[in-house]
């Protein structure tokens, strides 16, 4: 099976690489596909986006394109709310199949988030810089709480899916930062993503849901993936890619939730 697996992350990398998103969203449903276990396909995940993404902090940084302000406050609600979330996973005492059910439902409420997101993402960008005034009429600390809660929304939802990091987390930060640009709110929300992810999948690796060994086939594909997706991401029109991309998502998160 480790080639199949190898020739997965190849496949999710190309994807990510040309559309910067889809990389929980495709390799979750993925795992579950091949029969891993919901908790174990979420946690093998985590740490595949970890590692994969402190490549994304590296290029992003070295194009300035981090605002690391904005990422302090969405880590510092993300990721005590991921370490109580692994807490209350560990503690709350209830059989595997219930938490494997818990999973698959947060998995697939995510993934239809996740295509919404990613289906309305122009036209919640044209409404938030319309509407830019209204939002910077707001204090700075009242912009820095909302930015927080978002992290502690964030915190929960990738942990308890491993989905949500990148498409959400950008389109909350388009919302709350209009006049950012684009590529650095996506470098802020990738930079966010790393620490948030990590200390997730370390959480989920105390709890033995981690596969190591499907961790790194998935990561001897990917890695050159992401690399042939970013050469080739402007052959492809995007008024195709993302829409069929967010269909797929929507199906599969309904098939989950259902």
């Amino acid at each position: 099976m480790e080639w199949i697996y190898t020739l997965s992350g190849l496949v999710v990398g190309f994807i990510v690489g040309m559309t910067g998103v889809g990389g929980g969203s495709l390799m979750t449903p993925i795992l579950l596909y091949f029969g891993i276990n919901p908790a174990t396909a979420v946690g093998t995940d985590l740490l595949y986006a970890a590692i994969t993404k402190a490549g994304g902090v590296y290029v992003h940084q070295k194009h300035r394109n981090i605002d690391w302000h904005i990422t302090l406050w969405l880590a510092l609600g993300s990721v005590p709310a991921s370490l109580l979330t692994v807490w209350a996973m560990h503690h709350i005492h209830t059989d595997i199949e219930s938490l494997n059910a818990l999973i698959k439902r947060a998995l697939g409420i995510a993934l239809i988030a996740t295509a919404l997101a990613i289906i309305l993402k122009s036209r919640l960008l044209k409404f938030a810089q319309r509407h830019a005034g209204d939002w910077l009429a707001l204090p700075d600390s009242e912009r820095r709480g909302i930015t927080l809660a978002v992290g502690l929304s964030l915190g929960v939802v990738v942990t308890l899916s491993s989905i949500g990091a990148g498409a959400l987390g950008t389109v909350a930060l388009f919302l709350l930062y209009p006049l950012i640009p684009t590529s650095r709110l996506v470098g802020t929300e990738i930079a966010h993503a790393v620490p948030l992810t990590l200390v997730a999948g370390i959480g989920h690796a105390g709890l033995g849901n981690i596969d190591w060994q499907v961790l790194g086939a998935l990561l001897i594909g990917s890695l050159p993936g992401i690399y042939l997706g970013g050469k080739l991401s402007g052959g492809v029109s995007d008024h195709y890619l993302r829409p069929a991309l967010a269909l797929m998502l929507a199906v599969v998160g309904t098939k989950l939730v259902m």
